[in-house]
């Protein structure tokens, strides 16, 4: 039986009896270019002492067989000492030192120690991915965040490789067999397992160096480096990156007063990578795709920069300062993701960052918390399959959208005072909710544990709306604030207090609509009256949360939403625009405004609409709401509609515009689900049809045989002869996306034993064939349900979580269609859903939160389609 899933009780009370001082980590990764090697050789000292003399503990350790295990001088016996994944450790001293000698495994997952063989040109890559526990994939180690210590590794590898770990190295020595060398690296400072981290591999490098004279009149320099795949070397920007990098670091010493500790800063951008990025001190890692081999938008150069600069907030708020436990996980997540958002909308020439954090992350978060599975901020994680899971739009986006509202209560000034406060109590410490709340009133002088209580510790998404009465001159008379805040559980209200902006907006001469006055007010409990809009005259749009400075879904009273349905596009602000549009797609999920209206609504808005990030977001919108919510009876004649739209106005985009871009990969992707305009993807592939200023790279290329391989136009001979002229990490990936796709039989079939019944896909080819594989017909894909819910068991027990996981997230068969005459509760998937789940009370909690998810968001789909019938 698996005991890879440790408890928080367990870990508190190996956290009771321990302190550990140091890791010795070797690895030797000599055998990586031989694909035939499953393993690694992994050999981890480990110094630390008890509190208890004569008592026991274990270490972690998911290995590939075990040759030794020596505790203070005595080897253990193996048989006894070796429990799966556990390595217990009998009769402890008051110092301690054990040293394990195993095997780890290579791995496909993008978990432990990811291999890669670029098929570009047959090289082996490596990295190391951990978060939440996947350290003990690679090493043994107590795999907790509480229990830090400081790590030396050394590593053996291929002598030509580039190989990186969190410290500097210290030496490079050639082995006797004279192919391979070691090399050696700085002891780093004490951090906690998961963000500890190796790279290795013929990576391309780039090097830079930033410094700043401190306040003490010290000079502080920062080494920094960029790493990449060989094969992207020709795409690769590391200058751009750099910039960003020391902007970055300007911005967040000035901010947190607090010099940045882990010496080096590397950044390295690597395969089949399962985030955005990771946190590593000294060696921060990101996905590939932000290495951009095709044409790139700002908008895509602007999420890089927010995810760079995420990444390096982590440094105070993760790396420096850790939460003690899984719970508090937030106090990371939530900071860097409103840091990342501040500091491009500060230290960038970017100037929409909060715009593409209203309208992205969090709309994340909406979703997220209206889930029956939302759990508040400060979440209850008993177990590490738990904090898998808790990597959602509550710990990022939520408590993001939270410290807004706490900087507009608070004040920005003593804001940055409690976190430098923190930061100086708690350097190269763990914390908790209450070391927080303890700087934050420190800092201004206020109570802060009602605040806490109603934001942090509580579940749900407000809902603010409008109550107005006007006289027969159009003046108010009136204006109420209603809050509906139900408890998700319990369903009692638990109002929250939001410091908020109404913004009033008018048409000027110009027929634009620019605001024209805004009050700052506090709103409580379940009505708050505004009497300073009493007496002034009704604006054509009265806006709740101008400027987003709280976390809450808005409604719009009658006069405003007319004014959006007709001249949304007229409204100048780019922030105003993008909450708008937020609140109109929240109206969609929740059947109060029709998919129909809302479809027509983007087909008039988002021809006008400058922002490219806001584009995409509207016009992904439109098409999630023509396949999910509006009802078969009306699904076709929309989808007709948006592409037809989406063509059109493509065709008219500023040739070599962000824009035309973004139209062209929408085109492509209504393409998959109508032949209507196959000919012009066609064109645009073979070149008989040209768009003036349009670019067919590679990205949009594979887009195009998506759409053509998912309506039958095209042949696998087409693909193969593309995946030839283009057989790149990212051509692989296209081509098995497209080849999944085909509406056949046989290919669906060989799809779904693929995902299902084989473990043979890496993480990456995975989610392409199951993305291919969903692009069907309910007369292709329907027979499947009942293996889906049948495999479910296997499928966890028998892949690692982050596997599991795509599978089963991935291939719920959500897409369906509300059946006239009958409720969405009854529709056979649901009923499917509601069976499974009657019927595995004891399946691991992370698989029964993937399915309840997914049952309330079909559900939620039905219900919507159901109503406009």
């Amino acid at each position: 039986m698996s005991n890879q899933n440790l408890s928080r009780d367990e870990a508190a009370r190996r956290s009771r009896l321990l302190s550990v001082t140091s890791y010795n980590v070797h690895l030797d990764l000599g055998n990586a270019e031989d694909a035939g090697a499953a393993g690694f050789r992994s050999t981890s000292t480990i110094v630390f002492s008890c509190s208890e003399p004569g008592a026991a503990t274990f270490l972690d350790f998911i290995h590939g067989g075990i040759s030794s295990v020596v505790l203070n001088g005595r080897e253990l016996d193996l048989a006894t000492a070796v429990d799966s994944s556990r390595i217990h450790l009998p009769g402890l001293q008051a110092e301690n030192t054990v040293t394990v000698d195993g095997t780890a495994l290579y791995s496909r997952s993008g978990e432990g120690l990811h291999r890669f063989v670029d098929p570009a040109d047959g090289q082996t890559y490596l990295y190391t991915q951990y978060e939440p526990a996947d350290a003990r994939r690679v090493f043994a180690n107590f795999e907790q965040p509480d229990l830090k210590a400081s790590f030396s590794f050394s590593v053996t590898a291929p002598a030509g490789w580039h190989v990186a770990s969190n410290g500097s190295e210290t030496s490079r020595t050639q082995t006797d067999d004279g192919g391979l060398s070691r090399w050696e690296f700085a002891p780093t400072q004490r951090i906690s397992t998961y963000i500890t981290t190796v790279l290795a591999g013929p990576y391309h490098r780039a090097e830079d160096q930033w410094s700043m004279t401190l306040q003490d009149g010290s000079e502080l320099q920062v080494p920094l480096a960029a790493y990449c795949r060989s094969s992207l070397a020709e795409y690769f920007d590391p200058e751009n990156i750099f910039a960003v990098t020391k902007r970055g670091l300007d911005y967040f010493h000035r901010l947190f007063a607090f010099p940045y500790p882990f010496g080096k800063y590397d950044q390295a951008f690597v395969p089949e990578y399962n985030l955005g990025a990771m946190e590593n001190p000294g060696l921060v890692t990101f996905t590939e795709a932000y290495v951009f081999r095709s044409r790139a938008t700002e908008a895509q150069y602007e999420a890089r920069a927010n995810t760079i600069l995420h990444e390096m907030a982590h440094m105070w708020f993760g790396d420096l300062v850790t939460m003690a436990w899984w719970d508090d996980l937030w106090l990371k997540e939530s900071f860097a993701d409103y840091m990342g958002a501040l500091a491009v909308d500060r230290a960038t020439d970017f100037t929409n960052s909060w715009v593409s954090f209203a309208n992205r992350r969090k709309a994340w978060a909406y979703v997220q918390d209206q889930l029956p599975t939302t759990h508040p901020i400060v979440a209850d994680i008993p177990n590490l399959e738990a904090a898998k899971q808790n990597f959602d739009g509550i710990t990022y986006a939520k408590g993001a959208s939270v410290l807004k509202q706490l900087v507009a209560y608070v004040g920005f000034d003593t804001f940055i005072e409690a976190a430098r406060g923190y930061f100086r109590d708690h350097a190269f410490g763990n914390t908790t909710l209450a070391d927080l709340l303890a700087a934050l009133e420190a800092a201004s002088g206020r109570d802060m544990g009602q605040w806490s209580r109603q934001w942090l510790q509580t579940a749900g998404v407000p809902v603010l709306v409008p109550e107005t009465e006007t006289d027969d001159a159009g003046n108010y008379t009136s204006v109420v604030i209603r809050q509906n805040a139900p408890d998700p559980v319990s369903g009692e209200q638990v109002p929250r207090p939001h410091r908020l902006r109404i913004g009033l907006y008018n048409f000027d001469d110009a027929g634009f609509l620019i605001r024209t006055d805004s009050i700052e007010l506090d709103v409580a409990g379940a009505r708050t009256e505004v009497p300073e809009l009493t007496g002034r005259r009704r604006p054509a749009l009265l806006l709740l949360n101008d400027e987003d400075l709280t976390y809450a879904k808005i409604r719009f009273d009658q006069q405003s939403l007319l004014t959006l349905m007709d001249s949304l596009h007229r409204l100048t602000d780019p922030l105003a625009r993008a909450i708008s549009l937020s609140a109109l797609w929240n109206s969609v999920r929740d059947g109060v405004l029709s998919a129909r209206d809302y479809v027509r609504l983007i087909q008039r808005v988002a021809p006008q609409e400058s922002g490219a990030g806001v584009l995409q977001v509207l016009l992904d919108n439109a098409l999630s709401a023509v396949d999910y919510y509006a009802p078969a009876s009306l699904r076709g004649e929309l989808r007709e509609e948006l592409y037809a739209a989406m063509v059109s106005a493509l065709h008219a985009a500023e040739p070599g515009s962000d824009r035309q871009v973004i139209w062209a990969r929408a085109a492509a992707a209504a393409g998959r689900r109508s032949s209507t305009h196959h000919q012009l993807l066609r064109g645009l592939l073979d070149g008989s049809t040209g768009i003036s200023g349009l670019t067919v790279d590679s990205d949009l290329r594979w887009r195009l045989w998506l759409a053509l391989a998912a309506t039958g136009l095209a042949n696998r001979a087409e693909l193969n002869a593309e995946l030839e002229r283009d057989n790149t990490a990212s051509g692989r990936v296209g081509y098995t996306t497209a080849a999944a796709a085909f509406p056949e039989p046989a290919v669906k079939d060989s799809a779904w034993q693929a995902a299902v019944h084989s473990d043979a896909l890496s993480n990456e080819l995975l989610s392409a064939t199951i993305a291919g594989f969903t692009l069907g017909s309910h007369e292709l894909l329907d027979g499947y349900t009942e293996d889906y819910f049948s495999s479910l068991a296997g499928v966890w027990a028998g892949r690692s979580i982050e596997l599991a996981s795509r599978v089963v997230g991935g291939l719920y068969p959500g897409h369906q269609d509300a059946l006239p005459g009958t409720v969405p509760a009854d529709h056979p998937v649901v009923q499917k859903s509601v069976e499974w789940l009657e019927l595995h009370p004891d399946a691991p909690a992370a698989l029964r939160r993937i399915i309840i998810e997914a049952q309330d968001q079909l559900l939620r789909s039905l219900r919507v389609q159901a109503a406009a019938q």
